[in-house]
């Protein structure tokens, strides 16, 4: 593994393990932190469905990492990335599919380790992704998908979310929130992740823009996300805040949108 992955990035020999053969073309990247009650079912559900795991831990406090690495041991499909603080979601993120694209993925998807975002919807979100060659989002906001166990606020604060970055940067997308994706590898080549600059649950909006702004193939794809069962949301005041920032910023820099196609597994939700 090479350091450049992430500069504050650390892995002890004994307690990292890499992938050396792999018959999926798959990698799922689980960001964790604390997860340690929901990460082995995480796992077990991927790896029952035929795909490879990375899960990057940021030194969790409560064994997560520890946790993974038994996991790692058990079943040749799972590897672990270990980070010595806690960094941020994004930089997890960029870490993870950095180092799928090193190893070679054709698809790399990034999922919640935390049990609302149900793997039956796995393989759906991997088949959109293989044939549009594109961006696949797990979208609670088309036909068929939704949310499970949320709170009135909760509701409010993403669905504002969501109106406010379809109304400033484009209404193509529906759900710019999302953390259930799939990439096709080579978007990356275009995308830059090097050059991405936000670190926390925004950057799933930088990025979607980032594959809208160059013409990189959309598919929304319904899901139902439904709210932990363990654990405590990792969302902070100051990730909210970097998110408004975020579209900002964004849109300053948009200059001339390019037109791109998007196709939408199910009828849309209304305009």
């Amino acid at each position: 593994m090479r350091a450049s992955l992430e500069s504050a990035a650390v892995s002890s020999p004994a307690g990292t393990h890499l992938l050396k053969e792999s018959q999926s073309d798959c990698l799922v990247v689980l960001p964790t932190y604390n997860e340690r009650e929901n990460l082995e079912s995480a796992v077990n559900a991927v790896v029952r469905l035929g795909h490879d795991v990375l899960v990057v831990d940021d030194n969790s406090p409560d064994g997560t990492g520890a946790l993974a690495d038994r996991l790692a041991g058990a079943f040749t499909r799972v590897q672990v990335l270990h980070r010595n603080r806690k960094l941020g979601l994004g930089t997890a993120y960029r870490a993870g599919f950095q180092l799928g694209l090193e190893q070679g993925y054709q698809l790399i998807v990034e999922m919640d380790a935390d049990g609302s975002h149900d793997p039956q919807d796995l393989d759906r979100l991997i088949a959109a992704s293989r044939g549009s060659r594109g961006l696949s989002i797990g979208s609670r906001y088309i036909f068929g998908g939704g949310t499970k166990g949320w709170s009135l606020e909760r509701r409010f604060l993403s669905g504002a979310a969501n109106v406010l970055c379809r109304s400033t940067l484009t209404r193509v997308v529906h759900d710019w929130t999302s953390g259930f994706r799939c990439f096709w590898a080579p978007v990356f080549n275009d995308v830059r992740l090097d050059s991405l600059s936000c670190t926390g649950f925004s950057v799933q909006i930088e990025l979607a823009f980032r594959c809208f702004q160059i013409g990189i193939p959309i598919v929304e794809v319904p899901i139902t996300f439904s709210e932990r069962k363990a654990g405590t949301s990792k969302a902070s005041p100051h990730e909210i805040l970097e998110a408004l920032a975020c579209v900002a910023r964004l849109r300053t820099k948009a200059g001339l949108f390019r037109r791109e196609a998007v196709i939408s597994l199910g009828t849309t939700l209304s305009e």
